[in-house]
């Protein structure tokens, strides 16, 4: 009889690594992998989920064995290393910029695979609008790290801004230019052309990655 536990030692198996790999990947320990796949444990939701991404997998299909297939434009399985990415909400990208910032015991209901570019603290954000079309489309995953320099930031670099004010963060392209700084959609037909950076707002996270389901 098929278990959670056996579903996951199988696809633990099948991708060819260890129980301390999958651990570090979601950030339990190896200990409960082992009960996990044993079924003396089920894991907890936010595992459970982190699980599913990590493992290329649906929860359903860890629970119930159904619904095993999740559609992505990522031609290669991606590394059981790293940081799994938390997606968040503008609102709480607007002042995101430690982990001491989330509040304790915030839980989360969708991860992103791991991208190291992203940092300690970097997180997901889900493209609404179409300002930025044609390269970023609505319901696409950006990956955003809010551990940046702004002494670093070039023209073209792609940003997280929050305006005192506005009760959401917003995502445009960069523009430096005689020692000013101004936001542009990247959509040519958008309305707003350039838009400056004005005091109040403040730049809280740059964008370094792209996860997009097909």
């Amino acid at each position: 009889m098929e278990t959670l536990g056996t579903r996951l030692k199988a696809l633990r198996k099948t991708k060819k690594v260890t129980q301390q790999q999958v651990a570090d990947a979601i950030g339990v320990s190896k200990t409960s992998v082992i009960y996990w796949e044993k079924d003396e444990n089920l894991p907890k939701h936010d595992s459970l989920m982190a699980l599913a991404s990590t493992l290329g997998v649906t929860s359903d299909y860890l629970l119930n064995g159904k619904n095993a297939s999740i559609d992505n434009n990522v031609g290669v399985p991606f590394p059981l290393t790293g940081r799994l990415v938390p997606v968040i909400s503008w609102v709480q990208a607007g002042s995101w910029t430690t982990v001491e910032s989330v509040p304790a015991g915030t839980q989360f209901e969708e991860w992103l695979p791991p991208n190291p570019k992203c940092g300690k603290n970097g997180y997901g954000l889900t493209v609404v609008g179409e300002s930025m079309l044609p390269d970023f489309r609505p319901a696409d995953k950006i990956y955003v790290n809010p551990d940046f320099q702004t002494n670093d930031l070039k023209t073209g670099d792609l940003v997280i801004v929050s305006c005192e004010g506005d009760l959401e963060a917003t995502f445009k392209k960069l523009i430096v230019e005689s020692g000013s700084m101004y936001l542009q959609p990247l959509n040519p037909d958008w309305p707003e052309k350039t838009i400056p950076l004005i005091d109040g707002c403040k730049l809280v996270g740059k964008v370094v990655g792209l996860y997009r389901d097909v």
